[in-house]
């Protein structure tokens, strides 16, 4: 496809300076497709945008640059057509709130959710009640509160180490009777 391309532009460009660009062409293309390529990293991709910033070149080519100018041109070609192809490939489609409840949404379920967060507070305070006080005060001072691990010590008037230990026994403990709430309530449905 590059060869192409390639062929097509040189087609496109005065007959004098076609040899130029060819040689232009021929120093450039694997830098730009290098370029491009760590850019998109995808091969395709990579080809198929070289061949548009080479085309891009040969339709608006200016004679008078010079050799490191056109080379700088190029590069300022390539960054924008990369720049072009990711806004393209992750432009959103846009729509209001407006056009949404017109088609027929109804809004956010938020009887739902609070209903289950309801529910989830309940089996935490449940599975808390059935821990041991220290398990307990533990879990709050740590998870509720916030607390560090050294606050926490402080707080109950332990060692660092403990409130480690306290707190791994208090979440096993915790797991196992989350089971054990879980299957009351399904028996009290």
């Amino acid at each position: 496809m590059q060869t192409m391309c390639a062929e097509r532009a040189c087609r496109e460009v005065p007959m004098d300076t076609q040899q130029e660009f060819q040689q232009f062409y021929q120093e450039n293309l694997g830098l730009i497709y290098r370029y491009v390529y760590n850019q998109v990293s995808n091969r395709e991709e990579a080809e198929d945008l070289t061949s548009q910033i080479f085309l891009k070149v040969v339709s608006s080519i200016d004679q008078e640059r010079s050799w490191l100018s056109m080379q700088k041109w190029l590069y300022l070609i390539a960054r924008s057509t990369i720049a072009d192809y990711w806004r393209a490939r992750y432009r959103l489609p846009k729509s209001s709130l407006d056009a949404m409840l017109e088609a027929g949404w109804e809004g956010p379920a938020e009887v739902e959710a609070t209903a289950t967060s309801n529910r989830a507070e309940e089996q935490v305070e449940r599975i808390l009640q059935a821990l041991p006080e220290k398990y307990r005060e533990v879990l709050k001072c740590r998870f509720l509160l916030k607390l560090s691990v050294k606050a926490t010590a402080l707080q109950m008037g332990a060692t660092e180490a403990n409130v480690k230990v306290l707190q791994f026994r208090a979440l096993k403990r915790a797991a196992d009777l989350e089971q054990v709430v879980i299957e009351q309530e399904h028996r009290a449905l």
